[in-house]
């Protein structure tokens, strides 16, 4: 899809659609005389509401479509968003290939492209069908108000990157254990690698060289899989040049499928365990968003891969595994497994000596019950990063909610036996979990999990999202990196 920024009036734009955004207190017969006769009944301009007209030939576009964004004073950038991708959703539906969007802004300029783009998302790669293809928009005229074109073309051309790395987040992450294993995973970061001309590096590690560099986490839970483990680091260097430059860390779990291993899983949606590795999909989704943005940063990604699978030469309750940092870990349940693969990514990002870490990771079924599938869970030791990650997930809408991580929660994770088990029972575990993984962070080091096991995929079909994973992180950190400080 092509995008384009004018400074005309939309309304006389020669495409086969326009949009205009309402708020509740506007009336569409103020657009013109092709909207004289819609009612309230028809459109009142609620968040979300669309009302499809035929402009019989007053307008230059056949057909215009007016998209409700509710009360002007509670409008954010993110219901823009919402409401954006509902619109271009609805557009597709219609046969719409050429759109002109009324913006007004450069900022809603650059919402409204991203949207668009992420809206023609399709997860249907593996549905033979005789039916045509849905229908994809080949040309968006997004208009803004004089003076603000040069703005609205960088904005445009940003939301667009960001739309489309949302979508290629999302196309990875979606694809089932048999198609996307470890190696797999890997071979697809160092082709991103490739395709990006040495913006990225990619560097992999395999089963030979986890256990020579003391992995020990990931290879005990990649131990019952005949798919053996990986770790995927990726570095991408925008920022300073100086040696002394220490760069940002970003670091996935990535469980390709999780059965729970020996400590099997029920089976009842079991099939959703495919979805086990979206934070590992998102770290590689940032790193290639900042890489194409060229954002003046310095970043790391680490992303632990691995399959949980029951076998004989599975990891078993009981078991004592020695990890990359030399901390030990008692193995109470093999089903808490994502914590145990973080250990050795975590302190590997801790040895390259970063400014600050950002760990995703499908964590825990507690974090769903406890903020539902919307919302993440932000924990970690430095305030200064918590609120950065907040300022972030208010500007994008990818909600966090930030937990306490306290004394006791370390404590409630300590063994008899190891430095730390991996499970402690039913209570508190989003923050026993966040603790566990506290003890392979470096003290000095500004640190911050967010538990993504709620809003990382969706089960069903929404109206402004399609079943499947969501790439809930990359929107969030591209806006924390952009901000800087």
């Amino acid at each position: 899809m092509r995008i384009q920024t004018k400074t005309t009036p939309a309304a006389i734009q020669p495409a086969a659609a326009v949009v205009f955004f309402l708020h509740a207190e506007q009336k569409p017969s103020a657009l013109g005389a092709a909207f004289r006769d819609i009612n309230a009944e028809e459109f009142s301009g609620k968040l979300g509401q669309i009302c499809v007209v035929h402009t019989q030939g007053k307008l230059a576009a056949p057909r215009a479509l007016l998209v409700g964004l509710g009360q002007r004073k509670e409008l954010t950038m993110p219901k823009l968003r919402r409401a954006a991708v509902m619109a271009t959703r609805r557009l597709r539906e219609i046969g719409v290939g050429r759109v002109a969007f009324d913006a007004g802004d450069a900022g809603r300029a650059g919402v409204i492209a991203e949207a668009a783009v992420a809206a023609h998302y399709d997860f249907d790669a593996f549905k033979p069908s005789k039916a045509p293809p849905k229908t994809k928009l080949s040309l968006a005229t997004i208009h803004v108000s004089p003076g603000e074109v040069r703005a609205a073309t960088t904005a445009v051309q940003r939301g667009g990157v960001i739309g489309e790395t949302v979508n290629w987040t999302k196309s990875v992450a979606n694809l089932p254990g048999n198609v996307i294993y470890p190696a797999e995973l890997a071979r697809r970061a160092v082709a991103l690698a490739r395709e990006l001309r040495g913006r990225l590096r990619c560097r992999v590690l395999d089963k030979r060289a986890l256990e020579r560099g003391g992995f020990g986490g990931i290879l005990a839970v990649g131990s019952g899989s005949i798919r053996e483990p990986r770790l995927i680091v990726l570095e991408y260097r925008g920022g300073s040049r100086s040696p002394k430059a220490k760069p940002f860390a970003l670091v996935g779990k990535a469980i390709t499928f999780d059965s729970g291993g020996i400590c099997i899983k029920p089976g009842d949606k079991m099939d959703e365990m495919k979805w086990d590795k979206c934070g590992g999909c998102a770290v590689l989704g940032i790193m290639r968003a900042a890489a194409l943005l060229r954002l003046p940063v310095n970043l790391i990604g680490v992303v632990a891969a691995a399959e949980n699978m029951p076998s004989a030469t599975s990891y078993r309750p009981g078991d004592i595994v020695t990890t990359r940092s030399g901390n030990t870990i008692e193995v109470i349940n093999t089903d808490a497994e994502g914590r145990v693969i973080l250990s050795d990514a975590l302190a590997y990002a801790c040895e390259q000596k970063p400014e600050a870490i950002v760990d995703f990771a499908t964590l825990t079924g507690a974090c769903v019950v406890a903020l539902g599938h919307n919302i993440g869970g932000l924990m970690g030791n430095d305030a200064a990063l918590r609120k950065r990650i907040q300022r972030a997930s208010e500007a994008t809408g990818e909600r966090v909610w930030e937990l306490p991580l306290e004394d006791e929660f370390r404590d409630m994770v300590k063994s008899d036996v190891a430095t730390v088990k991996n499970s402690t029972g039913r209570f508190a575990g989003t923050l026993s979990g966040a603790a566990f993984l506290q003890a392979f962070v470096d003290k000095d080091v500004p640190w911050a999990h967010l538990d993504i096991a709620g809003p990382a995929w969706v089960s069903d079909a929404k109206p402004h999202h399609e079943r499947g994973a969501t790439a809930f992180g990359v929107r969030l950190m591209i806006e924390l990196l952009s901000r800087g400080a």
